[in-house]
């Protein structure tokens, strides 16, 4: 017995000997590519000129905080979910309210807008991913069509189609992201890494759209081949919860949002950090980041009444809308 436990500790010893020499080998390669950093890159090419942006419009509706929203591929219509437990599809030109769901929780999440504009889904404390299609008659009562397409284990996160209506991806605080067949409602794949809760997702930019982002409260932020289900990479360099992740418009990078109170930006090709967005005067957690379509603006605008928890930019670039705990949406242009 105690010469089993002795070979037992000497294989230990060597198989984390041999994990050390293999993490060194990798950290030498990563140094390889690290040939320039990004501020050097920068300083060659021209500054941007200034630009003014204000608020166009307001959506009134929500009766408490909202958490999150998406924009329709058509560039006019958007969709929000609140803590107040609905979900409205909104008119951005108009700001008139198109549909509206009451779901069964309050604390709705999730919601997103599928490719063809023809449905939305959304999510949240009911653990479960909603779809609801569209029509043209406003008066038509969408939760009679609702069909639940995910259930998770704990709350629903964050939710987005693929390139198409068929396919719907999901993150959850039970730990993990999944990949759901639509119509019925069927697994197709589940993506196991994270320590705890996923937080936020967002699909790379690519018409086959095979790998995505997901960062959580592991304070990691992890890129996944969607056909085999393998965490591809791996990014740990925040100090806190990860609240948003995006890729950048070529797909080669993406950015993250943190309760650390900054933003960070990872080269994939290089598979290391670039470049990290921080101010003495900015305490509070980043809840939501995006790109404009060339990739090279930051803004910070004011005018919300209290704290912004999402932002997206609009499919054509030309304009971008928050959602606030102040109960509202503004369109900024």
């Amino acid at each position: 017995m105690a010469t089993q436990e002795v070979q037992l500790n000497e294989t230990l010893a060597h198989l984390k000997t041999e994990s050390e020499t293999l993490k060194s080998k990798l950290e030498e390669e990563r140094a390889k590519l690290h040939d320039v950093e990004l501020h050097q890159v920068a300083e060659k090419v021209e500054g941007l000129g200034q630009f003014v942006m204000k608020t166009r419009r307001t959506l009134k509706g929500h009766g408490n905080k909202v958490l999150c929203m998406d924009w329709c591929k058509d560039k006019r219509r958007i969709v929000s979910s609140s803590q107040d437990g609905k979900v409205i599809v909104w008119d951005a030109f108009t700001t008139n309210k198109e549909h509206a769901v009451t779901m069964p929780c309050t604390w709705v999440m999730a919601c997103a807008y599928a490719p063809s504009g023809c449905a939305v889904a959304c999510g949240g404390l009911d653990n479960k991913c909603s779809v609801y299609p569209l029509s043209l008659d406003k008066n038509e009562n969408l939760a009679a069509k609702k069909k639940s397409v995910a259930m998770h284990t704990n709350y629903l996160s964050a939710c987005s189609f693929t390139n198409s209506d068929m396919q719907i991806l999901t993150s959850s605080g039970d730990g993990t992201c999944a990949l759901w067949d639509v119509e019925s409602g069927q697994l197709l794949q589940s993506f196991h890494g994270h320590a705890a809760d996923v937080l936020c997702l967002d699909l790379a930019p690519s018409e086959t759209g095979n790998t995505f982002v997901s960062g959580g409260c592991d304070k990691k932020a992890n890129v996944w081949d969607m056909r085999s289900g393998q965490c591809i990479q791996s990014f740990e360099t925040h100090e806190s919860d990860i609240n948003s992740v995006r890729y950048y418009p070529s797909g080669d990078a993406f950015a993250s949002g943190s309760d650390d109170a900054t933003c960070r930006l990872y080269d994939l090709r290089a598979d290391r950090e670039v470049a990290i967005y921080s101010k003495e005067s900015i305490i509070f957690g980043v809840s939501s980041v995006d790109f404009s379509l060339s990739g090279t603006r930051v803004s910070i605008l004011f005018g919300h009444e209290n704290r912004v928890s999402t932002l997206r930019v609009s499919p054509d670039g030309t304009a971008f809308c928050t959602g606030s705990w102040d109960h509202t949406l503004r369109i900024w242009a």
